[in-house]
């Protein structure tokens, strides 16, 4: 099985719990064997690429800046491309600009995906029940790539991926066992770095190279 064949299945769910003038968003990245693969929680219609007009492809974080601006500061993606990202206006993204980012995503060896890959309009919560509609699919997306690393980003995803009461705060440094198809996966909760979780963006900095230079 390939990861895309996966695709067929989130637009299903894109149509029962996502906006429905919006794409799905996938994932994107390295993926064979990363050394990371991260999990946000799910996309909204701030990526560009969840507009229906759009035809290149569905990736995380296209047209946004905050999220590239910790990945800039971890050293998974090169300056170069920060600053262009940086530059750029949200509708000043096209298709070769966004491949060009995951390839510098691939480059670095990590996968980028969210739980959720139902896109909302706006960054409304989703339910642990909506989400955890996702978990089998995302336990088949890591069977697939096979990381050495994952990392879960905020208390709701790791909490549904591990499927008990995380506290991210009270687990910094801290992995967790995950068995998937008879593979062992070390995860990592850390804290969700934009949105209402920006002034955590240090703590998941120094986080992610922690897990780096000791894990990876």
């Amino acid at each position: 099985m390939k990861i895309s064949d996966l695709n067929k299945e989130y637009d299903k769910l894109q149509l029962k719990y996502g906006s429905p003038e919006l794409d799905s968003i996938y994932n994107g990245g390295l993926e064979k064997e990363p050394d990371i693969c991260f999990v946000f929680m799910n996309p909204t219609g701030r990526n560009l690429a969840s507009q229906k007009s759009w035809k290149g492809r569905k990736s995380p974080w296209l047209s946004t800046k905050n999220i590239w601006k910790m990945f800039f500061l971890v050293g998974l993606i090169d300056k170069k491309i920060y600053d262009e990202i940086m530059s750029r206006k949200p509708k000043e993204w096209d298709y070769s600009f966004a491949d060009d980012v995951y390839e510098n995503v691939e480059k670095h060896k990590i996968f980028i995906t969210n739980l959720g890959k139902c896109t909302q309009i706006d960054a409304r919560p989703l339910s642990d029940e909506v989400l955890g509609k996702y978990l089998n699919l995302l336990e088949k997306e890591i069977e697939i790539i096979k990381p050495k690393v994952i990392v879960t980003l905020g208390n709701q995803v790791s909490s549904i991926v591990l499927n008990q009461k995380i506290s991210v705060s009270q687990c910094r440094k801290k992995y967790f066992d995950k068995e998937i198809s008879g593979e062992k996966y070390k995860v990592f909760p850390i804290f969700y770095p934009v949105g209402n979780g920006i002034f955590n963006m240090d703590k998941s900095i120094e986080d992610i190279k922690w897990i780096m230079e000791n894990i990876c």
